[in-house]
């Protein structure tokens, strides 16, 4: 047996990964388990006759540890261990671990939290809190979270700050995938075939063969296709199905018994109609001030004239803007007035997060390449490793926006205006190709949206999706590409003092990332106000550009290296000292851009750009903006001006470590303290429409982590107990919120504390039993003053929300005597109405609001038209009221989770085994934004899994049934509230509804 396949019993006792799991402690048959290779794998001593756990012991990149050994808060699952729980996904795997969630999020994105700490940073700059790793290498933006999991060895859950061992920083911990690998010993294969409700069918497979004695390959996959899991009831279709595949091959040499050399090569592809968003959640605002209101979530769907295309095509915005000389025929275009029933009136939300009704079928595309080769040789003393990583990935996903149908008869006596206009004399010209674009048969429909044109003309231009209905529709994509070398360098010496010394280069660049919304109101939008911006600035006709929302990114790029290292001095034989250091350096540019109605496109010239009706305009065809700071004559309201690209570069370097000192007080049982720094860089916020003044980057987080923790063996064996306790002081965490149709990104202050506890029980060898459990306190503990979008006016009763009806965003009249709400109510009432808006009004009692609101335009009540809310003693806030969130919790930190396992496995004469099992996970009440209140809660949930299986003679082949989530729980695990001038919806994410089925499968 080589040195490096050989179990070293000694070595770097504080090797992260090299730590096995208090959950993976049966060894049964298994798919899994045949993807186990004798070296690289857990070894399990055999427990008695009469009962006891067993002893794990694993070799990894760095290190081979007992698990008890390791002075750390660590659990993996082996192979075995994933099957006999149904973890079958990321989503699976959070729920049995403590203080650990995971949920999808708003972008095609999602968040591992850990302890509190997850991913609440939104954009392209941002770093992940929780370190994703593949075989020890870190991944960028990868699609794992979508993936099914299949032949892997095991999967390690590192809980704390990292950054010594580890080639990436991270501030919550690390989730390390370690793939099974080429066993040189014999051939092999495993497959299994699995169906369930949902007329899902999953086949996973795997082949290994030697090649010579030292040369081997593995090949294994997976697929699986089912159908949706939400029913459409606007067609009676389901959605939210998956059909995907991934394929991973692996090579193993090892041409000396000191020389090994792994090469592994992956690829993963999703296309089907998963759905980004579960379902949108809304108290229904009747004013159409806010579009939803924040006294509570309810079932049910947003009011239209509160959105930015709500108050953009309103006949009394039309009418305020096209001014005396055409004033009256464009207001007949209004597509609405704002106190008029909206698009969306009537509409019944079905009362159910498995129903929807949609006239857009969601769209889902997503890619993984991954390459990695490693070189590792022992020299005895010292050992070398050398690591590269080649990734890629792609995702391009489509929904319906609001999840809903829009009743066009609203709609037609705008559209009927609308005509009127095209073919009146002097001004149709400006006007007549609208209807052909958008509704060439007329005001029945069809309807016709932009389809994601990059060129930016959309259904001016032909590129357009016709519907019965109007749709509203985003669309999130990105492309990346990363690659990483790291080398380590470790010693093994007899004496007291080792250490391991590591160095890493990574670099990530991401050519294409963009946010679309694309709607039949937008494309109204930028054509109307496009013709009156011809009509009064002497300009062709045409329309405005782009006729969609996008939010771009063309290029990002993140360069990145440290320096890292660890010394382990064994004082005596019982008590140890570790210490580490590391350096990072992280450089970061992005080029991006916010575009909407922005630049101005004539009719019948084939390159605006050329045409001299553009003058300013960039002469580049491939731009759509404007130089910075010029604007189109006559434009109307909020589409002044251009978005050009924004070119941004941040850099940090920090230094972090940690020092552990633990005490093997017997064999059976070790205590240790420990202090770590972690550290997580800052980045650039993504560009805003030009409504409100953000920083323009966010800075990095710091982690000071305290933990002490406990792991002992007692009654001979049969019993384990580990306990750990910790404290965080957060400085400068990422928060991130919407503003003006984007996301920003906050710096403030925390602290995190908790304990968690893991156990297993196995009195005799058939019975064995798990459980675990976490408490977790999350706070804000900063003073810090930020607006909440749901509630612009901060609480406060004596204020007026204003819905601006020139960009759909709120703002806040406040009087500088507080108390005095008549003071803002009369100054609004007749702001007002000289403009001809109506005086503010009350908001439904059960609103969970004081204040009043009203439609209005928020530059002209700050100080425009002869009026001054200073004069008046009043200020007008145009992000709102700001609150004090110091105390309040951080998202995704339920505040306590409890898991508990049983299985008993009964064997025959024959040598056939029955194993029943079943599993139970509660995770407690958490919030879901930073702000708090019940309206954010999410409420605490049980899954149940049970599942039988029998097991052939020789572990050759096995028969399981199974359900998962047995009690059906809809349960939601995060939420998302979108933007103002989009109606303030709540996006929810839940777990996967009661799933049942059969499985077979065989090895040899």
């Amino acid at each position: 047996m080589s040195n490096i396949s050989a179990i070293r019993t000694r070595g770097i006792r504080n090797a992260l990964v090299g730590s096995v799991s208090l959950l993976g402690f049966i060894a049964a048959p298994a798919f899994g388990q045949a993807a186990t290779a004798p070296a690289a794998t857990a070894q399990a001593a055999p427990a008695s006759q009469d009962g006891g756990i067993e002893e794990i012991v694993v070799t990894a990149q760095r290190s081979a540890q007992s698990l008890q050994d390791v002075p750390i808060a660590v659990s993996a699952f082996s192979s075995e261990a994933l099957q006999r729980q149904q973890i079958q996904n990321s989503t699976d795997l959070q729920l049995t671990l403590p203080n650990i969630t995971f949920t999808k999020g708003n972008f095609t994105g999602s968040s591992f939290t850990i302890r509190g700490i997850g991913d609440l940073c939104v954009g392209v700059t941002c770093d992940s809190a929780t370190a994703i790793h593949v075989n020890g290498s870190p991944l960028i933006a990868t699609r794992l979270f979508e993936a099914e999991f299949f032949d892997l060895e095991r999967v390690e859950v590192l809980r704390g700050p990292q950054g010594t061992l580890f080639g990436r920083n991270a501030t919550s911990g690390v989730i390390n995938f370690i793939t099974a690998k080429p066993d040189l010993t014999k051939i092999g294969a495993a497959g299994e075939v699995d169906y369930g409700n949902y007329n899902s069918l999953r086949v996973r497979g795997m082949f290994n063969l030697p090649i010579t004695e030292t040369l081997g390959v593995r090949l294994a996959g997976f697929y699986l296709k089912r159908d949706g899991y939400t029913q459409n009831l606007y067609n009676d279709t389901e959605i939210d199905g998956r059909d995907m595949y991934a394929i991973r091959g692996s090579v193993r040499w090892e041409p000396t018994d000191n020389t090994r050399i792994d090469l592994m090569g992956y690829y993963f592809k999703e296309d089907d109609n998963r759905s980004r968003i579960q379902k949108q959640l809304c108290q229904r605002d009747p004013t159409g001030v806010l579009g939803c209101l924040p006294g509570r979530l309810d079932f049910g769907k947003l009011n239209g004239n509160s959105t930015f295309v709500g108050v953009l095509t309103s006949r009394e915005l039309l009418r305020i803007s096209g001014g005396a000389a055409f004033g009256g025929p464009l207001s007949s275009a209004g597509l609405g007035s704002l106190y008029g029933p909206d698009s969306y009136a009537g509409f019944q939300e079905p009362n159910d997060v498995r129903q929807v009704r949609t006239a857009f079928t969601p769209e889902y595309a997503a890619q993984e390449q991954q390459y990695q080769a490693r070189i590792e040789h022992d020299f005895g003393a010292v050992k070398a490793q050398v690591t590269g990583l080649y990734q890629k990935t792609a995702v391009d996903s489509r929904v319906d926006y609001n999840l809903g149908i829009q009743n066009p008869d609203v709609f037609k006596p705008g559209l009927t205006g609308l005509q009127g206009l095209a073919a009146a004399p002097g001004i149709g010209a400006y006007f007549n190709r609208i209807p052909a674009a958008l509704y060439p048969n007329g005001v029945n429909g069809p309807y016709c949206t932009s389809d994601t044109d990059l060129a930016g003309n959309g259904a001016f231009d032909g590129s357009k999706i016709c519907s019965a209905v109007p749709i509203n529709f985003d669309r999130s994509n990105e492309e990346r590409r990363t690659w990483s070398v790291e080398g380590i360098f470790s010693t093994q010496f007899d004496g007291p003092l080792n250490f391991l010394l590591g160095g890493i280069y990574l670099d990530s660049k991401l050519p294409e990332n963009s946010y679309f919304v694309n709607g039949f109101g937008i494309d109204y939008v930028a054509g109307v106000l496009g013709g009156a911006t011809g009509l009064g600035g002497g300009l062709p006709p045409g329309y405005l550009g782009t006729p969609f929302f996008r939010n771009n990114t063309d290029e990002t790029t993140l360069k990145s290296y440290g320096i890292f290292g660890e010394a382990y001095w064994d004082i005596n034989d019982s008590i140890k000292i570790t210490a580490g250091l590391r350096y990072n350096n992280d450089k970061k540019t992005v080029r991006a851009r916010s575009t909407l109605a922005s630049f101005y496109v004539p009719f019948g010239v084939a390159d605006p750009f050329a045409s001299p009706y553009a003058a300013g305009f960039d002469a580049d065809p491939g731009s759509v903006c404007a130089r910075p700071g010029t604007t189109v004559p006559g434009t109307i309201g909020s589409v002044a001006g251009c978005e050009a690209f924004q070119e941004r570069n941040v850099g940090f370097g920090e230094f972090t470590g940690r020092f552990v000192i633990d005490w093997k007080i017997t064999d059976e049982n070790l205590i240790y303290a420990s202090y770590s720094r972690g550290y997580k860089s800052g980045g650039v916020n993504p560009p805003l429409q030009p409504i409100f003044a953000v920083p323009e980057s966010f800075k990095p987080e710091f982690i000071d982590s305290f933990e002490v923790g406990t792991k002992n063996t007692f009654l001979d064996g049969t019993l384990r107990a580990n306990l750990t306790a910790f404290y965080y002081k957060y400085s400068a965490l990422q928060l991130s919120r919407i503003v003006a149709r984007t996301s920003v990104n906050d710096n403030v202050d925390a602290e995190v504390y908790g304990v968690e506890g893991e156990f297993i029980i196995q009195p005799t060898r058939e019975l064995a039993i798990n459980f675990g459990a976490s408490y977790l306190h999350t706070k804000v503990s900063q003073d810090k003053f930020l607006s909440n979008p749901r509630d612009p006016s901060g609480g406060r009763s004596d204020t007026v929300i204003i819905k601006d009806i020139t960009n759909g965003s709120n703002c806040a009249v406040v009087p500088r005597t507080a108390g005095n709400a008549a003071a803002a109510n009369g100054y609004v009432a007749a702001v007002n109405a000289a403009l001809g808006l109506r005086a503010p009004t009350a908001f439904p009692s059960d609103a969970g609001l004081t204040s009043t609101g009203a439609f209005g335009i928020c530059s002209v009540l700050a100080g425009t038209n002869g009026a001054s809310a200073a004069a008046a003693g009043l200020d007008v806030l145009f992000a709102g009221v700001e609150v004090n969130i110091k105390g309040n919790s951080l998202p995704q930190a339920p505040d306590f989770k409890f898991s508990a396992g049983a299985q008993y496995t009964l064997e025959f004469d024959n040598g056939i085994s029955v194993v029943p099992r079943a599993d139970l996970a509660v995770t407690g009440t958490q919030t879901g934004n930073i702000f708090g209140g019940f309206v954010n809660r999410i409420q605490s949930y049980s899954i149940v899994n049970a599942q039988i299986q029998v097991n052939g003679r020789d572990d050759r082949w096995y028969a399981r049934a199974y359900v998962q989530n047995l009690t059906n729980s809809n349960a939601t695990t995060g939420l998302y509230v979108t933007d103002q001038s989009s109606g303030l919806f709540t996006n929810i994410f839940t777990l996967e509804p009661r799933r049942y089925g059969g499985a077979i499968g065989f090895k040899f």
